[in-house]
């Protein structure tokens, strides 16, 4: 099992690889019956017409949907930034000795992680402006998605925290350093290092939460598909060229995600020289003396 795939779950066996495979071949070949059968049902009623798709090759509706692009990428930036902050204080809060913060975090990371980002933006909508709190509609979006996602970053934080062995800690106490300094300087790093992999894989699902931006009238890339498909009328056209882009944008996401998990793997990976695997050995076994 590779250390970099123990910070989350375990690594499946021969019979779990056999079975993934199976599941996976199963809903590859569904998949690829679904889009069959949706395009026969597009042919026949005309949505695959050259004249239904000539004006995406016009510049004024990319440029269009590049505004709603940019505003994706916006809120997705402001919640990744703060959602990572208050996300790495949170998994130290559950990590403390101090009760309260322990609790206090802990609470907050259970109860976030229950609610459904939706009821969360439905608050800022609808709730704070009966008490005359009424964020601009860019927060009405950034403050659910972040309070969402700084529950989800704790817990990848905090798995990759208790990941790493005790020694690490206990080598940092040893030079006389204090543990909140050990935590900051010597633990912290570490694990953010291992768990990089997962923070973009949250990335990811955190751009795709962003078209949640319709519901506040957020000009994101979304929003903007509504509103072109209301003018033009070719509503799955639109769609599929939405589809596209955020499958684009995803994916390098996903591949980037990738690499990097293949390069911490890398990194961590016992040593495959027998000679070094030896040493080890030697180094780990005690001397009597």
């Amino acid at each position: 099992m590779s250390h970099s795939g123990a910070f989350l779950y375990d690594a499946p066996g021969p019979r779990a690889r056999r079975r993934i495979l199976l599941g996976s071949v199963v809903s590859a070949l569904v998949l690829a019956g679904v889009f069959a059968l949706a395009l026969v049902q597009f042919g026949r009623t005309g949505q695959l017409d050259a004249d239904r798709w000539t004006p995406f090759l016009d510049w004024p509706i990319w440029s269009y949907l590049l505004v709603g692009l940019r505003g994706t990428a916006l809120a997705a930036a402001l919640v990744a930034v703060l959602a990572g902050a208050f996300g790495v204080l949170l998994a130290i809060g559950r990590l403390s000795r101090n009760r309260p913060v322990r609790w206090l975090s802990t609470g907050y990371i259970e109860v976030a992680r229950t609610l459904p980002v939706l009821l969360l933006i439905y608050l800022m909508l609808f709730g704070l402006p009966a008490y005359g709190i009424n964020l601009p509609v860019l927060w009405k979006l950034v403050v659910p998605l972040t309070i969402a996602n700084a529950a989800v970053v704790a817990e990848i934080v905090r798995a990759g925290v208790l990941a790493l062995p005790r020694g690490q800690m206990e080598a940092a106490l040893s030079l006389g350093i204090r543990r909140g300094q050990a935590m900051r300087f010597v633990v912290l790093p570490q694990a953010l290092r291992h768990v990089t992999p997962s923070l973009v894989t949250q990335l990811v699902s955190l751009i795709k939460d962003t078209s949640l931006g319709y519901v506040v009238a957020f000009t994101e890339l979304l929003y903007r598909a509504q509103v072109l498909s209301a003018y033009n009328r070719l509503l799955i056209q639109t769609f599929l060229v939405v589809a596209l882009v955020y499958l684009v944008f995803n994916g390098a996401l996903s591949y980037l995600a990738a690499r990097l998990r293949t390069r911490v793997r890398r990194q961590v990976a016992p040593p495959s020289d027998p000679a070094e695997q030896a040493a080890d050995r030697e180094l780990e076994t005690p001397v009597v003396r």
